[in-house]
């Protein structure tokens, strides 16, 4: 393998890419639920650093905060259509039909319990946990949240704590 430093930005991109970009979309379909957002905030934020045209020191972290702030951007717009949306507008806007009763069901009743209690959680809870569960390391998801990495460790086990108690608060034990 070559050093980093006689390696173009270019070819250094594509390996990131190739390795970051299942994770990160993975964990903005975790945040958000919505599989279509997630592949798009995931492209977005790697367009954002091609177009940077370096690479930071720690582009995973970076990829991390640039995906959660164009989530978090999505979200506000998705809200502001809404209420803009009256129902008069909504019978000639012309979108998707609904999901029929049994697409939903196929969405996976575990995978609603899991939303649910995540749903309850804190936004910075949530997020550590998420991150987490794609194998971030303490140092990304320290830089990522804006938090001291020596403090994610009993952040994690708090979050996690939380999570089975509002778990088990809605569904019962596992």
């Amino acid at each position: 393998m070559e050093p980093e430093q006689t390696r173009s930005f270019h070819d250094q991109f594509v390996e990131l890419f190739q390795a970051h970009f299942p994770r990160i979309f993975r964990y903005v379909d975790r945040l958000s639920g919505e599989a279509e957002t997630a592949a798009d905030v995931a492209q977005e934020a790697f367009v954002r650093l091609y177009q940077r045209g370096s690479l930071p020191d720690a582009p995973e972290a970076w990829l991390i905060s640039v995906a959660m702030n164009l989530l978090r951007n999505t979200r506000s717009t998705q809200s502001r259509r809404l209420r803009l949306l009256t129902p008069a507008r909504g019978e000639s806007a012309h979108s998707d039909p609904a999901p029929a009763p049994d697409e939903l069901a196929e969405a996976g009743d575990s995978r609603l319990r899991v939303r649910a209690a995540l749903d309850r959680m804190s936004e910075k809870e949530r997020r550590m946990l998420l991150l987490r569960a794609e194998d971030y390391r303490y140092k990304d998801i320290a830089a990522a949240l804006g938090v001291n990495e020596a403090s994610i460790g009993v952040l994690l086990a708090r979050a996690r704590r939380r999570f089975r108690e509002i778990y088990e608060e809605l569904h019962g034990a596992p």
